[in-house]
Formats: C-alpha cells, sequence, structure tokens
C-alpha cells in the first residue's frame, strides 16, 4: 500500500501541555477554550463557517508514539479493541474532536471544549450538521454499558508515554 501524507493547515492552542490531566473527550472539556490558527493560504477556505455552532476538527496526535491493537480504555477495565475505542496511540495517529466554534476572527478560529493538547497539527475542519448523522438509531457498544465513573473525565497517566503498557486513551 502507498504512504499518505498530509500537511497540516494549521495549528491548535490549547491550555493542555501534558497527555495527563487532559480531558479524555470534548465532553468533560466543557469551559475549556481554545484557538485554531488556520494557515493564511487557507484562510479564504474559512468563509461561512462562521454559520456553524459546532465543526469538526482532525487532527494529527502528535505526542502519540506507538500503538497496541488491543488496549484497556477510560471508562472501562476490559480490554477492547483499539477500532473500538478513541484511543491516541493507534495505527495512524489522527484525532477528531466537535468544539463549540464561538467565533472567527482573520484566520484564527475561538473555540471552547477542547481535548487536544497544545501544538496540535490541525489537517482539516469540516462544520458539524447533526442532521447528516441520519434517523437511524445510534449504538454505542460498550461504552453504553460501560461505568461512567470517571467523573472529572481527565487522564489518569495510565497511557503516557514512559508508561510501558501504554497503549492509549480516549473512551
Amino acid at each position: 500500500m502507498e504512504s499518505i501524507v498530509y500537511n497540516p493547515v494549521g495549528i491548535i492552542h490549547t491550555p493542555f501541555t501534558m497527555p495527563k490531566d487532559t480531558p479524555i473527550q470534548p465532553k468533560y472539556a466543557a469551559g475549556s477554550k481554545g484557538r485554531v490558527v488556520v494557515e493564511t493560504q487557507y484562510a479564504e477556505g474559512l468563509a461561512d463557517l462562521d454559520g456553524f455552532s459546532h465543526i469538526t476538527l482532525v487532527y494529527h496526535l502528535h505526542r502519540s508514539e506507538g500503538y497496541r491493537l488491543k488496549v484497556v480504555p477510560y471508562l472501562d477495565t476490559v480490554e477492547r479493541g483499539v477500532f473500538a475505542t478513541r484511543a491516541p496511540r493507534r495505527p495512524n495517529a489522527i484525532g477528531i474532536s466537535v468544539v463549540v466554534l464561538e467565533r472567527i476572527e482573520g484566520n484564527v478560529l475561538h473555540v471552547a471544549n477542547v481535548d487536544m493538547l497544545d501544538g496540535t497539527p490541525l489537517l482539516d475542519i469540516k462544520p458539524y450538521v447533526d442532521a447528516f448523522v441520519g434517523d437511524t438509531p445510534l449504538r454505542s457498544g460498550w461504552i453504553g454499558q460501560a461505568q461512567h465513573d470517571r467523573a472529572d473525565g481527565r487522564a489518569d497517566g495510565r497511557f503516557h508515554e514512559d508508561d510501558d503498557t501504554s497503549t492509549g486513551s480516549g473512551v
């Protein structure tokens, strides 16, 4: 299979500099503010984005190293396949988050509910459109039955780079 190369279109700035204690998902990042600085050559592509309340950020998990195909994710105590989780340590270190778009100033997007590390390379932006999800009932797999006892929703260090059992984080 051929290699695929992506070039960042911007950079995401957040208050989170260490993987430990970073929110594990936007739901647990309520109130966390961030800025998305889009490279000037792509700024024209932001036209009409200000009409959306939420956007999906697609980004490179730049501090993720290595992966395992089975992980014990947050919110659970059972080992799961990495593709059934949102763990950052995966074969292709690509992350997605739906965040609140507060405003746009030139090539800077002011966003809320950020759950990524400061300096994260941005690969793409897509408007979040609830109507595109469809009418099919959603299933949440193991997450629907997991113990949601991590009320703070913060990373606990179990997947930190210094932990030789680390395999990913997220749900």
